[in-house]
């Protein structure tokens, strides 16, 4: 027999995560102020990105790995001519680059050979985990190991504005692909480098961002507006 309280708090709520704050920073924030025992998410999100995190609770939280597997979309933004330690602008620069040479139908063309199943190395900031131990934790004391190549997809990478040195593009990809990887991917293909300067999680799966709440919202919540709020596990399994 199912506890229909457990029930009653079973399934699925969309949180437009805010810059800075961690994934679990959102599991912690739901999980205390509506005292429900079960929660968590489905696709971590680095602290500098923004967007699309999908939060299970109760019994929905078995599901967690079959959500996280379902496809992503995401917009961000390709700074050419720097590297970072970190392929992000998190990292400390490790090269610059002059990249005023580049127009906009080279972008194009560089972008045009990362579609469709490829084989992409994880980078070392990365939860990847080699003997056992996650990546990043090897990185933050300065080890670098080398990494198998992972097989992913890109269905679709386009780009939306190119105003040098900043790259505004849209992908659409599998469950494992680094786009900050493929952003200093392409960065090699152009010759001058690069790094990812922003990312924002727009869909996972058939969830979209303009279905999700704001984390300002969520702290003007009772219980009863969460339960209102959030996908019943019923019509979660439509999804699936």
């Amino acid at each position: 027999m199912i506890d229909p309280k457990l029930l009653a708090e079973s399934g699925v709520l969309l949180v437009d995560k805010p810059e800075e704050w961690t994934s679990h920073d959102v599991v912690n924030c739901v999980r205390r102020r509506f005292r429900v025992k079960k929660v968590g998410h489905c696709g971590t999100l680095d602290p500098a990105a923004t967007g699309l995190l999908v939060i299970v609770l109760g019994k929905a939280t078995k599901l967690s790995s079959r959500l996280s597997g379902q496809d992503k979309v995401y917009t961000g933004t390709m700074r050419l001519g720097v590297e970072t330690t970190t392929q992000d602008r998190e990292g400390e620069v490790t090269a610059t680059r002059d990249c005023s040479g580049i127009d906009e139908a080279q972008v194009r063309a560089a972008l045009a050979q990362f579609t469709g199943e490829q084989l992409q190395i994880p980078p070392m900031v990365s939860a990847v985990k080699q003997d056992g131990k996650p990546l990043y934790k090897l990185a933050r004391k300065g080890i670098e190991v080398e990494r198998e190549p992972r097989p992913i997809c890109i269905h679709e990478l386009t780009v939306a504005e190119v105003r040098l040195p900043d790259v505004d593009f849209t992908v659409a990809c599998t469950k494992g692909t680094y786009v900050r990887t493929l952003c200093v991917d392409i960065g090699n293909v152009l010759g001058c480098g690069a790094h990812l300067a922003a990312l924002r999680r727009t869909h996972s799966g058939a969830f979209d961002i303009a279905d999700a709440v704001t984390i300002d919202e969520i702290k003007t919540w009772e219980r009863e507006d969460l339960l209102a709020r959030m996908m019943p596990l019923t019509e979660l399994m439509k999804h699936l």
